[in-house]
């Protein structure tokens, strides 16, 4: 190759639809407080890990993401216990774990009761699906 050559970039094969990231932009004001509390401890890698809120991942908006390790969190509230809700919760789980997600889910009244209780379970779920992690198991 000739000097001063550079490779064009490959093109993006995933791209996320404008009007789906509009959507997840809007979400990201204002969170719930049960949100708002998790970001505030989870942003800047607080926690040593890359964490996005309302991440569109294909047809869906995640609560909050780490894409290092595959990681899709959500925090529930109330209108996730009617049953018609959970059927699609499921749904959307299901549909995350076959394109290689992990899912955790909080409930928004454990996030007021036990906010350090759920970022560790955060923090250790990231660290088991990185290669960081992975390496601390092993002693």
């Amino acid at each position: 190759m000739p000097q001063g050559y550079m490779m064009p970039k490959p093109e993006k094969t995933r791209r996320i639809l404008p009007s789906m990231l509009q959507r997840a932009r809007d979400f990201r004001y204002p969170l719930t407080p049960p949100e708002a509390k998790v970001w505030q401890a989870v942003r800047n890698r607080q926690l040593g890990f890359k964490i996005r809120r309302q991440h569109p991942i294909g047809r869906f908006i995640l609560d909050f993401s780490c894409s290092e390790a595959r990681l899709a969190i959500e925090i529930d509230g109330d209108a996730h216990a009617a049953p018609d809700q959970k059927a699609c919760d499921a749904a959307r789980t299901a549909w995350l774990v076959e394109r290689g997600f992990e899912v955790i889910r909080s409930q928004a009244g454990e996030v007021d009761r036990n906010l350090q209780g759920v970022l560790e379970a955060i923090r250790r779920a990231c660290a088991a699906r990185t290669a960081g992690g992975r390496e601390e198991g092993r002693g």
